[in-house]
């Protein structure tokens, strides 16, 4: 317990520049007091307490406004940064060293009871108010752009962007480095603009020299 609870503190300091100390982070982080207390909520799920486990995690979210179903499953050294709004539903799982901004909705597209909610892989970044919905996978390394609405499969080492999202880079290659430019990512709405506007130009540029003739 002790050991996870260090590994969890030393995530946030790597990924937050704004923390200062480790004190400053047991007193003043929702998202470390959310996953820590989500432990003991998923204890009481696994073991039969289901209806216990359901006022813990309700209480969990009076507290820090992080809703996370005790049924979810969340690996090591996961930080929500900020964490307002952020909901995890029922059959989410995620890997070990995922960074979770405000807003963000892993949530489930069915009412089938079996897995509805999406699996997130090792070291994803999930932009603020990001929307992952249904029964997919973000593979490893993976960054989802602020306020895109994924509902199909993201490959590993991917940025995907968008409403609905799409996979606008693709590296190839692991990428462990924690990069928190998850801002600056590429539009693709905007390029297709900026393509159809120099299209017009040309076109313009066409139309006014055989006018001249």
């Amino acid at each position: 317990m002790f050991n996870r609870l260090k590994e969890d503190i030393q995530a946030i300091k790597e990924k937050d520049p704004a923390a200062r100390n480790t004190i400053e982070i047991l007193l003043c982080y929702p998202g470390f007091f959310a996953l820590n207390l989500h432990r003991f909520s998923h204890f009481l799920w696994t073991h039969g307490l289901k209806l216990w486990a359901r006022i813990n995690s309700n209480f969990i979210r009076f507290i820090t406004g992080i809703e996370i179903h005790p049924g979810a499953k969340i690996g090591r050294r996961v930080f929500i940064d900020h964490g307002m709004g952020v909901v995890i539903g029922e059959t989410t799982e995620i890997d070990d060293d995922v960074l979770i901004y405000q807003g963000v909705i892993l949530g489930g597209t069915s009412t089938n009871k079996g897995k509805r909610h999406p699996t997130i892989g090792k070291g994803v970044i999930l932009g603020a108010c990001a929307k992952v919905m249904g029964n997919i996978k973000v593979g490893d390394y993976s960054k989802i752009g602020t306020g895109s609405v994924v509902l199909k499969d993201v490959p590993d080492n991917s940025t995907c962007v968008g409403i609905p999202g799409r996979v606008v880079k693709r590296s190839g290659k692991s990428v462990k480095k924690v990069d928190l430019e998850h801002g600056n990512l590429p539009d693709p709405e905007l390029e297709v603009i900026k393509e159809i506007k120099e299209d017009i130009n040309i076109l313009d540029k066409k139309i006014n020299e055989i006018e001249e003739k």
